[in-house]
């Protein structure tokens, strides 16, 4: 199977969960993180608002020993912009959730920790995404390379191999809600 049928096949099992499953899910990923010396260790992470039910990591963003940055789609890069659970939000251009546009930015240098959303994650740490090559982009370029990533999944969605391109790049470690697995 290749990728738009896996990325199709697995969005319509993830939008099929009750929300009582969805959200159950949800709290067990981020107990799975809470619990993770790499989380506890980091300052500033860089997360996303769960879109199409994405695991739902929104209870953890009220943790203010951490600081939190989210995505804006602007052109083909994304722009990362501090965050609180008390600052407005914008709906962006793809209809996903983003810090208002004059929210500070934050640098690649200061960031210890990268939660990647994803479609699904292999066992060897690949990524499926939504298509669009914003994370696949980033994480290739220099300053972005060598952060450490967790990519975020249910366990459905959490598969012995995807099928990859030359340009993937493996996150170091995939969260679902049985497990965190480092690669």
């Amino acid at each position: 199977m290749g990728k738009t049928e896996l990325r199709k096949s697995l969005l319509k099992t993830r939008q099929s969960l009750s929300v009582t499953d969805w959200k159950h899910k949800s709290q067990l990923i981020c107990q799975n993180l809470l619990n993770s010396p790499q989380f506890n260790q980091a300052k500033t992470i860089l997360a996303y608002f769960s879109f199409r039910q994405e695991p739902d990591l929104s209870q953890l963003f009220t943790d203010s020993s951490h600081r939190w940055g989210f995505p804006r789609c602007v052109g083909q890069s994304l722009d990362w912009h501090i965050w609180t659970h008390k600052d407005t939000v914008i709906t962006g251009i793809y209809g996903i959730t983003e810090p208002h546009p004059d929210a500070p930015t934050i640098a690649s240098a200061d960031v210890d920790l990268i939660f990647v959303p994803c479609v699904a994650c292999d066992y060897q740490g690949y990524r499926l995404g939504y298509g669009g090559g914003y994370y696949d982009r980033m994480l290739s370029s220099p300053e972005w390379i060598n952060k450490p990533t967790i990519g975020i999944v249910f366990e459905f969605a959490y598969l012995p191999e995807i099928p990859i391109d030359t340009w993937d790049k493996p996150l170091q470690g995939v969260c679902t809600e049985i497990a965190l697995v480092y690669q």
